[in-house]
């Protein structure tokens, strides 16, 4: 299951007074399950400890499983085991440590990793480098996967999708609707060195639009800041408030949440503006120019 802005789009420009909700997918062909998904899988115990390592882990993203064992075990009274915290932390949940060091959840050997090219880069107009990322995002009843594509120099969110899996071709997805969306082309895309970045589905895909791809390295906790920044804020101000039952409701918090991330939420590090004003405005003065 994948769900983006882009179907949500769609089923508006179908008039929804005349045609039902099934019709419209079906003439977009687009699954209506989608949109009404409920997570299962992991047993309640399970929800609940990631949940708390979720949470944990943004506060402290130097920590792996064994040290995420250590803190549930010795800290919160959790009886379970290591080998089940390691299969949840790097098979379910895809974190890894930001420090160096050896992890359960490594590249795929046979992929090639490409440099990081953001080290002492000025980031300076909007399309000059776009970054993405996956985060695990905890529901009453399981959980999905969320992925976003964000302009660095705006800060701004072109595109966002959800699925119950974490694959190359939804990452690819990802990047093909947010080309398509936006009608830009950036000239650097970043990502971590996970599997799905690394595999040639994605890679192919970046490096045939002759976008230069840039890969986080092993261990720095900096590279990826900017949309860690963006995970700390969707989770803080929206996920962990309430408790999300269905597919549905988590999207459409989605949908609200970064409607208002781009266009009404102030952001320091663009001089208090808006990221999607900031994004087209400082476009159009490059145009300009």
């Amino acid at each position: 299951m994948n769900i983006g802005v882009k179907t949500r789009q769609q089923l508006a420009w179908i008039d929804h007074d005349t045609l039902s909700l099934r019709k419209r997918c079906d003439l977009l062909s687009v699954n209506r399950s989608n949109l009404y998904y409920e997570p299962r899988g992991e047993s309640e115990f399970n929800l609940q400890l990631m949940r708390h390592m979720d949470e944990h882990f943004l506060e402290h993203p130097d920590k792996g499983a064994r040290r995420m064992h250590v803190w549930l075990t010795k800290d919160n009274g959790f009886d379970v085991s290591k080998n089940r915290i390691e299969r949840l932390y790097y098979k379910v949940m895809g974190l890894q440590s930001l420090l160096p060091g050896p992890h359960t959840s490594k590249r795929n050997k046979d992929h090639a990793v490409y440099p990081y090219l953001l080290r002492e880069l000025k980031v300076e107009r909007p399309n000059q480098v776009w970054a993405t990322d996956i985060t695990y995002v905890p529901m009453k009843t399981g959980f999905l996967y969320l992925t976003a594509v964000i302009d660095l120099y705006s800060r701004c969110v072109v595109h966002w999708k959800l699925s119950n899996s974490m694959e190359a071709v939804w990452c690819r997805d990802l990047v093909a609707e947010a080309l398509e969306l936006s009608g830009e082309v950036p000239q650097i895309f970043n990502t971590d060195q996970g599997v799905q970045y690394t595999s040639k589905v994605f890679t192919d895909f970046i490096l045939g639009k002759g976008i230069k791809l840039s890969m986080d390295g092993k261990g720095r906790a900096t590279d990826n800041a900017f949309i860690e920044r963006l995970w700390r804020s969707v989770k803080y101000e929206r996920l962990y408030l309430h408790e999300y039952r269905t597919g549905k409701e988590l999207y459409d918090m989605l949908c609200d949440y970064f409607e208002y991330y781009n266009h009404r939420r102030r952001h320091s590090s663009i001089n208090d503006e808006y990221p999607a004003g900031w994004y087209r405005l400082e476009y159009q003065i490059e145009i300009a120019a």
